[in-house]
């Protein structure tokens, strides 16, 4: 029988610093932006151990500091991080039989032919260990949805299957945040319209979900709630459509001339890393955190595909002009959307 299995990385981030330093083994450990929680930054991960005082990712490290004040904090690596998910995702692949389709840093979908797919899960659990000495969670299922939903009932360093068979009485009184891909957005949207478990949404018409969100989008969401769809795993390499920077900055930006020079600089970073894909910038995103804590995101397609920083950058500019917001800005984000790859995606 052809399987879906969902591989993820137990505290990922905390694990491979463990793993560098022993000692912090047991304990909370914290990684985020530059190790100090005095600075703004967010929780990038936290240890099982710093997740029991209720630290999650995203979470400023200021409040993290507050839960636990003896927390270990530790700034971000990433080429290290890199260099050990390409470990894991190479042990993946060198699986025999295994199809390989990488999520990201910590996560890949594999999809392999199987009589015993836990005793492949298993095998999947051995093979990164040895090759990594991290641990992971495998989600078994018989489509994609129901593997990734699979692997937080594995956790950690276990393994859980969802089928057809088993979909409602597993999940099926979970509210529907629970599920994969379903947010705190779509779930009160869907709250709105008298459905807040799994089962319902399971059992909801498509007709009144497509009415709410669109043609293709509430066939999407009535699927993730039945755990039904593609069990495809796709290999093909992922082919970026945008590449971003973003800064918070640690004193509130207040003038148009530290704004100015903020954009330029974000600007210039994100021309380097699109130039690098040989795709220039159709559509300028922009994201804005003014204080204390309100967000915005704006988007305009330009009128020719460009490299040229002072055109992205002066459309970013605009984008926030269009805002009309004179608030302090404590985070900026700007956002090249390069033109599709010959082909298409």
């Amino acid at each position: 029988m052809r399987w879906v299995l969902h591989v993820d990385m137990d505290q990922f981030l905390a694990a491979v610093e463990i793993l560098r330093n022993p000692e912090l083994a047991d304990k909370p450990v914290v990684v985020g932006g530059r190790g100090d929680p005095t600075e703004r930054a967010v929780v990038s991960t936290a240890s099982y151990e710093a997740r029991a005082y209720g630290v999650r990712s995203g979470m400023p490290l200021r409040v993290a500091r507050r839960k636990i004040p003896d927390a270990v904090f530790l700034p971000v690596d990433f080429p290290v991080y890199e260099a050990a998910s390409e470990r894991v995702m190479q042990a993946l692949r060198e699986t025999p039989g295994a199809v390989v389709q990488v999520l990201g840093w910590d996560e890949a979908f594999v999809g392999i032919e199987t009589e015993d797919v836990l005793a492949t899960a298993h095998d999947l659990q051995a093979r990164v260990l040895a090759a990594t000495e991290l641990h992971c969670s495998v989600g078994m299922g018989d489509t994609l949805i129901r593997a990734k939903n699979a692997t937080d009932f594995g956790k950690p360093r276990g393994t859980f299957r969802l089928t057809r068979d088993n979909w409602l009485e597993v999940l099926g009184d979970h509210p529907t945040k629970d599920l994969w891909g379903v947010g705190p957005r779509t779930s009160a949207r869907l709250a709105d319209l008298g459905i807040t478990t799994v089962r319902e949404l399971a059992a909801a018409p498509v007709d009144v979900l497509t009415a709410e969100f669109g043609p293709n989008t509430g066939v999407h969401v009535h699927r993730l709630g039945t755990g039904a769809g593609s069990a495809v795993v796709d290999d093909t390499p992922w082919v970026p459509r945008a590449h971003g920077r973003e800064t918070t900055y640690q004193q509130d930006l207040t003038t148009p001339d530290e704004i100015a020079a903020a954009v330029h600089a974000l600007a210039v970073q994100v021309v380097a890393d699109i130039r690098r894909e040989g795709r220039p910038c159709q559509r300028v995103h922009l994201k804005v955190r003014f204080v204390p804590f309100f967000t915005f995101t704006k988007v305009r397609k330009l009128a020719e595909p460009t490299y040229d920083v002072d055109v992205i950058a002066r459309t970013a500019l605009d984008l926030l002009a269009a805002l009309e917001d004179d608030r302090a800005i404590r985070l900026l984000g700007v956002r090249a959307e390069m033109v599709p790859p010959e082909g298409g995606y």
